[in-house]
């Protein structure tokens, strides 16, 4: 084994969180080793948020044409091309991925290739990747390992029963698809096989799909995938799954049964942190996160823990923004904890679903007096324009007091989350929001028009 080589901050991970922290940590000055067990990158580039909304793209632009003849424009969809599909998918990854290397290489941030392990006092054993090994010591140690998908009790992945990792793989559109689990990840991979050719039935165990958003939300979401052909199990638990003649036969706990071709197996994601060492160090876990303060802080002096193993929404850029914190932290910079409700939540589905703050429920439960409103999209022209159906739903503690909660649905809201997450972090009255002009026509009019009503004093929209 190699001496062990030291700098000041020593990163276990390269995914959104840990590439964060590291080019933050070197901006500051700080010499920083950074440790990957596969690519700069980690899940979100290769395996999740990047490739998921690259084929979801493809998916709408799909849908897109089918639709085109209710425009007035003469165009006919011949078939789908995955091979094409999965080649624009790859190039999307390819450059970003070229980018972030570059990026990394010119903060001078020492890239470490291999499988490492926590053997000690914010130091890491690594095996290389030919095969040696090498020790890393850090002044400060961050943890950034990340998420894996998870599967049930005695369900095995392989064959025709897969993960979001292989599905991404896939070279055809199957038929007949089975979506276990009708959260994130099961609606956005449900949205692009429907959207593609494909007949989906989704299988969730709780009342509704996205269960974690508000329930206004979730009608809404499953009233369009219904009207779009999509197939919804909602309120049942999975029993068995068979493979049979190159599918799979569904059991389900009510005792019926689905035949498919594959079923994606979509029941959240885990954190990856088992035969890292941590626990050895001292460091505490629970139910497999890393337990650590509001300042990211874990039990064990100097060792911090960012991003997916750490207890709270798994979102990439929630990751990111740790990274950052603990690198100023280190800076001795002025810093302000991260609180998860303040960070926006979207779900990139057709519709999309975008949220921040508060459910109607979390406020009820928070706040002695709840007031909320729902502006509808059909009076939004943008949106008529664009033939979305949704709304934007709005939750204050009480007619005066600050906007709690925004969901929306609809077409393209992704890009108003923006905006909503000002207003909720800013704590901002509707009476404060509904002054701001929006520009017509444009859908961040909806977020306008729904805080005018709020404030009382509606619009286009019956009081």
């Amino acid at each position: 084994m190699a001496s062990e080589k030291s700098a000041d901050l020593l990163i276990l991970g390269g995914g959104s969180g840990g590439y964060a922290c590291a080019l933050r940590a070197a901006q500051l000055g700080m010499s920083v080793i950074l440790i990957e067990a596969d690519k700069l990158g980690g899940t979100c580039l290769h395996n999740g948020c990047i490739p998921t909304k690259a084929l979801l793209h493809a998916a709408e632009v799909a849908d897109s044409v089918r639709e085109a003849p209710g425009f007035g424009i003469k165009a006919t969809l011949d078939g789908i091309d995955m091979s094409a599909v999965n080649s624009y998918k790859d190039d999307v990854i390819a450059g970003l991925y070229r980018g972030l290397q570059g990026l990394v290489a010119s903060r001078e941030v020492g890239l470490v290739s291999g499988h490492g392990r926590v053997v000690g006092d914010r130091t890491v054993e690594v095996e290389l990747a030919d095969g040696g090994t090498a020790r890393y010591h850090g002044e400060a140690l961050v943890l950034a390992t990340g998420s894996q998908s998870k599967s049930l009790p005695g369900l095995s992945i392989g064959g025709a029963v897969m993960t979001s990792d292989r599905a991404l793989e896939l070279d055809s559109v199957p038929e007949r698809v089975v979506v276990l689990g009708g959260g994130v990840i099961g609606c956005e991979f449900a949205s692009v096989w429907s959207s593609l050719g494909a007949h989906v039935t989704i299988v969730e165990a709780a009342p509704n799909l996205l269960p974690t958003e508000d329930p206004w939300t979730s009608k809404q979401v499953e009233r369009a995938f219904r009207k779009r052909g999509l197939v919804l199990r909602t309120k049942t638990a999975f029993s068995s799954v068979t493979e049979s003649g190159g599918g799979v036969d569904v059991e389900l706990a009510d005792g019926s049964h689905i035949e498919a071709d594959v079923m994606l197996v979509a029941v959240g994601r885990g954190p990856r942190t088992a035969d890292m060492g941590f626990a050895e160090a001292g460091i505490d876990l629970e139910r497999g996160f890393v337990v650590t303060d509001e300042w990211l802080q874990t039990s064990a002096p100097g060792v911090f823990a960012v991003g997916d193993i750490v207890a709270g929404p798994q979102l990439a850029h929630r990751g990111f923004a740790q990274g950052i914190l603990v690198a100023e932290q280190l800076a001795g910079l002025d810093c302000v904890p991260i609180a998860d409700k303040g960070i926006p939540r979207v779900t990139y589905s057709n519709p999309e679903v975008a949220s921040v703050g508060l459910t109607e429920v979390e406020a009820t439960a928070q706040y002695d007096d709840v007031s909320t409103v729902v502006y509808d999209l059909g009076g939004n022209g943008k949106s008529r324009i664009l033939r979305t159906s949704g709304g934007v739903k709005l939750v204050s503690a009480g007619p005066d007091g600050p906007v709690v909660g925004i969901h929306l649905v609809g077409a393209r809201v992704g890009e108003l989350i923006g905006e909503a997450q000002l207003i909720y972090n800013w704590e901002a009255t509707a009476g404060d929001v509904a002054q701001h002009i929006h520009a017509h026509p444009t859908q961040a009019e909806a977020l306008g028009e729904a805080h005018l009503a709020l404030a009382g004093k509606a619009l286009h929209a019956h009081s």
